[in-house]
């Protein structure tokens, strides 16, 4: 190819696809790790996936992102407890366990003076 027969619209386009091409890899590469990261999917089903998205990777995506749920992304997260109402949450929960006799009224306080010490 001489450059002289490489115009502008063919480097536009060129750009164009390029980056598409990245935009497709970064999205089945974001599947997998969904994929992967699921706890309701047994092995057997990760790897029936991985295998659609590998082979197939436009048709197994789009079938991936249409048959998973929409609790999908939310996945058990390490919070901190100091978020508001996190607290008044944690001692109401205190005090249905002493309600429920599961500890006791000693426990009660005791987890109680923590929990409001740590807030």
């Amino acid at each position: 190819m001489v450059a002289s027969d490489f115009s502008f619209w063919d480097a536009i386009w060129l750009m164009i696809v390029f980056f598409a091409w990245i935009l497709v890899v970064t999205w089945i590469i974001l599947l997998l790790i969904d994929n992967f990261r699921r706890t309701d999917h047994s092995g057997w089903a990760k790897a029936g996936w991985t295998i659609l998205l590998i082979f197939l990777p436009i048709l197994g995506g789009v079938i991936y992102m249409i048959a998973r749920p929409e609790s999908a992304g939310a996945y058990e997260s390490h919070t901190s407890r100091s978020s508001p109402g996190s607290t008044a949450e944690e001692l109401s929960r205190l005090n249905d366990l002493r309600t429920q006799g599961a500890i006791s009224d000693e426990e009660f306080a005791d987890l109680k003076a923590r929990t409001i010490a740590s807030s």
